[in-house]
């Protein structure tokens, strides 16, 4: 297990190192309202959300599947938090803006925080609090029902990123999670039907 945490600490800093040599256009870092740094800043937040719900979900189950799943986002999305972050440290820039969220992606009015829901597909803090109140079958079908939906606010956000930053790194990670993300979703899906239920 060490050996194996080890190597994706290795793997993650050889890519946020990489990405240091592969700015934006004519090599320059990216500005601070691109849509690299954009991107960068609010898919922190968006994975953080993410990371907090899965560690919910374990405690609140002994679902092997679920707890499996579980998991691999927690897993998957605080190492690509930490892989946005460093960027953010490499082209020097704030890992916070005035800005509201996704205003690099033209929707800046779109989503007004309300119960902390800062973004598309973000829980609210009463979701959030009401996830570690149940247990067993009903806190994973609540969990699946939530991923799901968060899952859907990333896949928009990283397209957007595959569509507008110019980082090449960066774009490469975005479509990644597009990938990674979409999949998730239709195991989900086959999850909650095993449950009796399906999707919001």
């Amino acid at each position: 297990m060490a050996v194996a945490v080890a190597g994706v600490l290795v793997a993650a800093g050889a890519i946020t190192y990489s990405v240091a040599e592969d700015g934006g256009a004519g090599g320059a870092p990216p500005a601070v309202e691109s849509a690299d740094a954009g991107f960068a800043r609010d898919m922190a937040v968006h994975h953080q959300q993410a990371v907090e719900m899965s560690y919910i979900v374990r405690d609140r189950t002994a679902d092997e599947d679920v707890r499996r799943l579980a998991y691999d986002i927690a897993q998957t999305q605080a190492n690509q938090r930490g892989m946005l972050l460093g960027w953010l440290d490499l082209w020097g820039l704030p890992k916070v803006s005035s800005d509201a969220p996704m205003t690099w992606m033209g929707m800046g009015d779109m989503a007004d925080g309300e119960d902390g829901a800062l973004m598309p597909g973000m829980a609210t803090n009463s979701e959030l609090k009401k996830l570690g109140t149940l247990n067993g079958k009903q806190a994973e079908v609540f969990f699946l029902q939530l991923m799901t939906e968060h899952h859907k606010g990333g896949i928009h956000m990283a397209q957007g990123c595959v569509a507008k930053c110019t980082v090449g790194v960066e774009k490469r990670l975005a479509q990644g999670m597009v990938d990674a993300q979409e999949s998730e979703i239709k195991l989900m899906a086959d999850m909650l039907k095993e449950r009796g239920a399906e999707a919001r």
